[in-house]
């Protein structure tokens, strides 16, 4: 996947932030899931700027500066005499020299730099609040280890907690552009082939780039290229989430391969688990950001009236098809693989085609909020209500995979059920009802 998609809202407010660091310092942090682009976004956006890139890789400290040094002296023309073995040293150099030269400087896999010294954040704070005043530099640090960042910037017991002066957060490509990626590599592709697309990526920049590339362009081969025996799609779910959770994943991992069988209420986790899985339930959704809550719409945010949910559409597929059937990886049954997932492939994509659906009409409009509703026994829901309380306009839409099982007037039966459920929430606005199908992707 050679061309450079969409990223235009992340592109003009990194050259707002470039403006800006002309007249003072400026420290941006970007965050998202592995895969998500970010290296790329950060390459595009440095293209014909004086800037430097500089790749964290896990070596020694001495072996990082040497290797930086070289970097810093190609790119922006910054010599310094003599060999540098501290990060600190470095990092002091190049704030005395953005005091003369303004530059962008990258850094990538910023997290990893406390492995490689626990103390260089404590230094670098240091050295940052003391030249910052007299600095035009643009440094935009980034990280794919999202707890790891979110802790280095976030916990005000961190060195650096409070240096940011800009936070980007990258997520995955909207229905629209995942379509127009899909029309380049094939352009009579179907929404079977779209819904496919969707399902293992989620709009992920790297699993579309791995499909496109390899000439995945149908439902067909999308399943046998994620199947497959070299498959990436295989083996990256473990990947993203042990570089998280580190060795202690075993009953995260199970709690996930749970949501992605239905078990979406703590309850029918906990009576599986046998433990009280509340602390880990709590920690993929505020420290990992793997799970969220979702309530009925216009419940209170202490209702325990909550499903949890999946929120990345890849780990979704991963734990429902890949985790649970690891013995069939292991005996190298791959065509068993691929039969068990195009088994359940309609009943498991009904819910992929709600979130393809919430996202879509979000991006389409300009609403106040989004999500499903439910009565307190899990009964008369309703796929997608989508508000704009500033129009007073509430669109209400069941989802189904064929045009032909949406049934619109017992839908209106559930929406007066909302209505009397939520009482004066809605008062007074406009109420319309909507079916959508894989005709309307």
């Amino acid at each position: 996947m050679k061309k450079f998609y969409d990223r235009k809202n992340e592109l003009n407010a990194l050259e707002q932030i470039e403006k800006n660091s002309l007249i003072s310092a400026n420290f941006t942090v970007i965050t998202g899931r592995r895969r998500i682009g970010k290296t790329e976004l950060l390459k595009k956006y440095i293209e014909n700027k004086k800037s430097c890139y500089l790749f964290t890789s896990r070596s020694s400290e001495s072996l990082l500066c040497e290797q930086w040094q070289k970097n810093l002296e190609e790119d922006i023309g910054l010599k310094i005499f003599g060999k540098i073995t501290l990060l600190s040293e470095l990092f002091e150099q190049i704030m005395q020299y953005s005091k003369q030269e303004h530059f962008i400087l990258v850094i990538d896999e910023f997290q990893d730099l406390q492995t490689i010294n626990p103390s260089f954040f404590s230094q670098m704070q240091n050295i940052w609040d003391s030249n910052k005043g007299e600095s035009k530099i643009n440094l935009i640090v980034c990280g794919s280890v999202y707890s790891m960042m979110k802790k280095i910037f976030e916990d005000d017991k961190e060195p650096l907690f409070g240096r940011a002066t800009g936070r980007i957060n990258l997520t995955p490509f909207s229905p629209s552009v995942c379509k127009e990626i899909l029309g380049d590599y094939n352009k009579n592709y179907t929404n079977e082939d779209l819904l496919c697309l969707y399902m293992l990526s989620g709009g992920v920049a790297k699993y579309i780039s791995l499909l496109m590339d390899s000439g995945s362009t149908t439902k067909k081969k999308m399943i046998e290229y994620a199947a497959g025996i070299t498959s990436p799609f295989l083996i990256d779910g473990k990947d993203v989430l042990v570089s998280e959770m580190g060795k202690d994943y075993g009953i995260y991992f199970s709690i996930l391969s749970l949501i992605s069988r239905g078990m979406t209420a703590q309850s029918e986790i906990d009576s599986v688990i046998q433990k009280n899985t509340g602390a880990y339930l709590a920690n993929l959704d505020k420290v990992y950001d793997v799970i969220k809550p979702i309530r009925p719409l216009y419940s209170k945010s202490e209702s325990r009236n909550a499903r949890w949910q999946i929120t990345d559409s890849y780990l979704r597929f991963y734990f429902r098809f890949i985790y649970a059937n690891q013995n069939l990886i292991e005996l190298g049954q791959y065509d068993l693989l691929k039969s068990v997932i195009l088994r359940d492939y309609e009943t498991f994509t009904g819910k992929t085609l709600e979130l393809y659906f919430k996202n879509k009409i979000n991006e389409e409009n300009e609403l106040t909020r989004i999500g499903g509703w439910w009565d307190r026994k899990g009964e008369n829901e309703i796929d997608v209500i989508a508000v704009n309380d500033f129009e007073k306009t509430c669109y209400i839409y069941e989802v189904k995979r064929q045009a032909g099982k949406i049934n619109l007037s017992k839908l209106d039966e559930k929406v007066n059920n909302f209505k009397n459920a939520i009482q004066s929430e809605i008062a007074g606005y406009s109420v319309k009802t909507f079916g959508l199908s894989m005709e309307d992707m």
